[in-house]
């Protein structure tokens, strides 16, 4: 079966957007998520999901090794997040020779870093299983989803401010907006779960995939670590988030800032992807402050060598066009 988890949009932007250049896209008819693009010079490449035939096939795969990709960020004097460290699933661990980075090793060093602190996969994207925990409970319920999906799990300090993903292409900045996580606003009435399906609602009437899970741990124990249940009511104007990672897949909004960017921010994220070995890259930063000011604190959360805007184009008509602008670009890229 070769059905795949990913929502066909960037075959659908790419087949609308490719005849103002000439070019004409292939997608394979039942799952829709693999395409050939033909270009007016007899050129082809080809897409799967959001990965485009454009980055160079070593760069891609380090870049979604999230602790190699770091290692090679930090060398290269970028501002990655200290104290990030790999351990692995017990059988793999065993396996390796390092049974001490096993979960249990990997409890100890939270311990040492001192809670909350940050649990992720290695691999994978749009925030699946990422999550900040706060104690000995929450740190092993997160590595076991961790583990249920991928034998490298990573742990790391807790770093605070506002999130963004920037995109670059060939040595500019074709995209920033800010990321911010899944939220609701008390009404004096409604409880959360009420207020969350309204937020589904909308979403739906957005034409966004989103969909939100109630039985989330994550959100479950975002929500009692603030003294709240699904149930609770919130006054009104009360603002609260139920997610620490703001990934737009799970439910975040994002607001564009692409012509706020600093300049300074622009130089970072061009030459990180540059040095990366990339011509297309989302690097997501965390900062202290605002990216319209000059860089003063600030970490790379990550970056992604198939940056899909799938999400961000269904948060609104104008975030469609300027998908579409961008992909648009994309293509003229994989052109030349």
């Amino acid at each position: 079966m070769k059905k795949e988890t990913v929502t066909p949009i960037l075959g659908q932007v790419l087949k609308k957007i490719a005849p103002l250049i000439g070019a004409k896209v292939l997608i394979e008819p039942r799952w829709q998520v693999v395409g050939q693009i033909t270009f007016k010079n007899g050129k082809r490449c080809y897409f799967r999901g959001s990965c485009i035939d454009l980055n160079p096939l070593g760069a891609s795969e380090i870049a979604k090794d999230k602790d190699y990709a770091n290692m090679f960020m930090k060398k290269m004097g970028y501002r990655t997040v200290s104290g990030s460290r790999t351990f692995f699933a017990r059988s793999f661990a065993s396996k390796i020779g390092l049974r001490n980075r096993d979960v249990n090793g990997a409890y100890h060093y939270a311990k040492g870093l001192g809670f909350p602190v940050i649990v992720k996969p290695n691999s994978g994207s749009q925030g699946t299983n990422v999550a900040m925990v706060h104690n000995k409970r929450q740190f092993y319920n997160a590595m076991k989803s961790v583990f249920g999906r991928d034998r490298v799990a990573l742990v790391q300090q807790v770093v605070r401010g506002k999130d963004y993903r920037v995109v670059v292409l060939d040595k500019r900045v074709i995209s920033a907006y800010q990321r911010i996580p899944l939220n609701v606003t008390g009404d004096g009435e409604s409880s959360i779960r009420e207020l969350l399906d309204v937020k589904q609602i909308k979403f739906v009437r957005d034409y966004r995939d989103t969909r939100i899970s109630f039985s989330d741990s994550r959100m479950i124990e975002k929500l009692k670590h603030q003294g709240l249940t699904l149930e609770s009511v919130l006054e009104k104007g009360r603002l609260i988030y139920l997610l620490d990672n703001a990934n737009l897949s799970n439910g975040g909004d994002s607001v564009d800032v692409t012509d706020k960017i600093h300049r300074d921010f622009r130089r970072v994220c061009v030459a990180l992807t540059r040095d990366m070995g990339l011509r297309l890259c989302g690097v997501d930063l965390m900062i202290e402050g605002d990216i319209s000011n000059k860089p003063n604190q600030y970490w790379i959360l990550e970056i992604n060598s198939a940056p899909g805007l799938d999400h961000y184009a269904k948060s609104g008509a104008a975030q469609e066009r300027i998908v579409e602008d961008l992909y648009l670009e994309v293509l003229k890229g994989m052109e030349r």
